[in-house]
């Protein structure tokens, strides 16, 4: 099997070893998980050293994503891998590892800031003339549900702290946000990771446009 013990590499001289004992079960090496992205989900669990458990995940479709600014966390589906820093192979075939940029599905997030704000953000404004203000705003969702003076206080008072990044506010309208997975499937089992805010996310998505505009020039 794999090894990854010195005994079979060739000296500094380069000379050849002689295997003067057997393979040992802790310098044993295991092939890499390369998790896909597959709503038939596969886990393994592996027995490692000192009797522990790893998850070792094989297909995944879902995992914890938290919106940091906004301090929530929810459980959404992966929809596409996009960008990989290491390695373009891991994204021509779908590979979720640490570190990878993915696409993941915005209704849970919007669902949320619907409930916690009462603003349906990613929709369509019907007309770019009539601009509307966040009270409008407001009182158009309320007027789709009657809610209770008391809630309708609390979203008012929360109205006044409100900041959305523009970029997050377009990738709404889209349905998918850009999330970075900061979890180890391979090892955990889990795709869990953060959706993408500021500097970071501007980064990555002048990185997808520069690859766009090349996989276009190659076309």
């Amino acid at each position: 099997g794999i090894s990854r013990d010195s005994m079979h590499k060739r000296r500094a001289t380069g000379g050849k070893k002689k295997a003067w004992r057997k393979k040992r079960k802790y310098e044993l090496g295991r092939q890499p998980a390369n998790t896909k992205l597959s709503s038939n989900k596969t886990v393994r669990r592996i027995r490692v050293r000192g009797g522990n458990v790893k998850w070792r995940a094989l297909r995944l479709d879902t995992g914890n994503y938290s919106w940091g600014s906004e301090a929530v966390t929810r459980k959404t589906r992966i929809l596409d891998v996009v960008y990989n820093a290491s390695n373009n192979e891991l994204v021509r075939t779908q590979t979720l590892v640490k570190s990878a940029i993915v696409q993941v599905d915005a209704a849970p997030f919007k669902q949320w800031y619907l409930q916690h704000y009462g603003v349906d953000i990613g929709r369509k404004k019907k007309a770019a003339a009539k601009k509307e203000t966040p009270e409008q705003e407001v009182e158009a969702a309320t007027e789709e549900a009657k809610k209770s003076n008391h809630v309708l206080r609390k979203l008012e008072k929360r109205q006044q702290g409100r900041k959305l990044d523009l970029h997050i506010e377009e990738q709404f309208g889209s349905g998918r946000l850009l999330a970075c997975i900061s979890s180890r499937p391979g090892q955990c089992g889990r795709a869990d990771g953060y959706i993408l805010e500021g500097k970071e996310l501007e980064f990555y998505m002048k990185k997808l446009q520069r690859k766009k505009g090349k996989g276009a020039g190659a076309a």
